[in-house]
């Protein structure tokens, strides 16, 4: 019954090949996966994917083939943990969200301090807790406009600090589905030079030679052409950008494949004094971002690509940062990138319309002089017009 299963994977994109598939069906006869969806899960992703980049796809893979499965609730199964919390989560009017506090961002941090010391069992659905639901700054799943999230998932994207380890999936560069329009927008910026040895023919110069040689065949070679624009990207992952993954990963794919001379680094809601290029590394492999300003040259294009959404203190204040400590605020990261780049854009994959809601993207425009650009065709057009200046 894995037959189509394997097939499914080829689709994908995944290397999987016949003896990594003969070796999961082994694997299954020895009873390895003990008859759990789970298990079976972690082995076929063990034995028939080597390489982590393609992970992502072979779990959108191994959803699609298995979406039809369905498990049913054992007679005496608890009622889920999730199920209750959510209960808990207070259903406010706009009005109602509009009379709750701010403590602002000094006063959140000292009132965390002293209800850790206080606080001595679990609340829910309150306004003064550590707890879930409810309209108190501090927990997860409530409504407050300026709060901590300790533990749970994002829901309203209001915390302006957050109690956890993310860790968050790179963007794929070989996905190609959309990219080709994303491509004849890049090619804008594209700036060709003849480099290397002579290895290309030079079809008009054979011509012209060979016809001053009273016909007689004149081979005449050149440099090849390469396009020597030099772009680094700077990408926001995770948070709010996960609404985004398809298009950034479009873009991602078709700049890589436009531009030769692209080097790319991540960092998530607002630059700080340091970049990762592996998500799931970020804390073992970090690049200061100091390295990042003098390593390339003043010729070099910047691309930030993010959504600009985020708590204001994200960028004004130093500690803003949502999950560590900032020694200096990111519109100084900002600037110094801007002077010491004088091509530079951000590349906004929300709808323009909403720009002027958020007040953290009027200010991320502002840090960049207006020259934010929305993640469409026409966007980039006008983006990469601006970048060939």
């Amino acid at each position: 019954m894995l037959i189509d299963f394997f097939f499914m994977l080829k689709d994908a994109k995944i290397p999987v090949s016949i003896k990594e598939f003969l070796l999961l069906l082994e694997a299954l006869e020895k009873d390895v996966a003990r008859h759990s969806l789970d298990d079976f899960y972690y082995l076929a992703r063990l034995t028939l994917v080597k390489d982590e980049a393609h992970f992502d796809k072979f779990d959108r893979a191994f959803g699609l083939y298995f979406k039809s499965i369905s498990t049913v609730f054992e007679d005496n199964a608890a009622i889920p943990l999730d199920w209750l919390l959510k209960r808990a989560v207070k259903d406010l009017s706009p009005a109602e969200r509009a009379l709750i506090e701010k403590f602002g961002y000094d006063k959140l941090a000292e009132r965390l301090q002293e209800l850790l010391k206080e606080q001595k069992e679990r609340h829910e659905g309150g306004s003064k807790w550590i707890g879930t639901g409810g309209t108190s700054p501090f927990g997860n799943s409530g409504t407050n406009p300026e709060g901590i999230r300790i533990g749970g998932e994002s829901t309203n994207r209001s915390a302006v600090k957050v109690w956890e380890e993310r860790s968050y999936r790179d963007y794929d560069a070989s996905r190609e589905i959309g990219t080709r329009n994303i491509k004849v927008a890049l090619r804008r910026l594209r700036k060709f030079a003849r480099e290397g040895a002579a290895e290309e023919l030079a079809l008009d110069a054979t011509i012209r030679a060979t016809a001053n040689n009273a016909g007689y065949l004149d081979i005449k070679m050149q440099a090849e052409r390469k396009n020597n624009i030099k772009i680094l990207m700077l990408l926001d992952v995770g948070g709010s950008m996960d609404d985004h993954i398809q298009r950034t990963e479009e873009l991602f794919s078709a700049a890589k494949s436009e531009f030769k001379n692209m080097e790319f680094y991540y960092f998530h809601n607002c630059v700080y004094d340091h970049l990762w290029r592996n998500n799931q590394r970020k804390h073992a492999e970090r690049f200061a971002t100091w390295d990042v300003l003098r390593k390339y040259t003043l010729d070099t294009k910047v691309i930030f690509v993010g959504d600009a959404t985020m708590s204001p203190y994200e960028i004004l204040r130093p500690g803003g940062a949502i999950d560590y400590y900032n020694d200096e605020a990111g519109a100084e990261w900002l600037q110094r990138f801007t002077k010491a780049f004088p091509s530079y854009i951000w590349l906004n994959p929300e709808p323009e319309s909403i720009w002027e809601y958020r007040q953290s993207v009027a200010i991320i425009r502002q840090q960049m002089d207006n020259r934010m650009f929305p993640l469409t065709l026409e966007g980039l057009e006008r983006g990469m017009r601006m970048l060939s200046k």
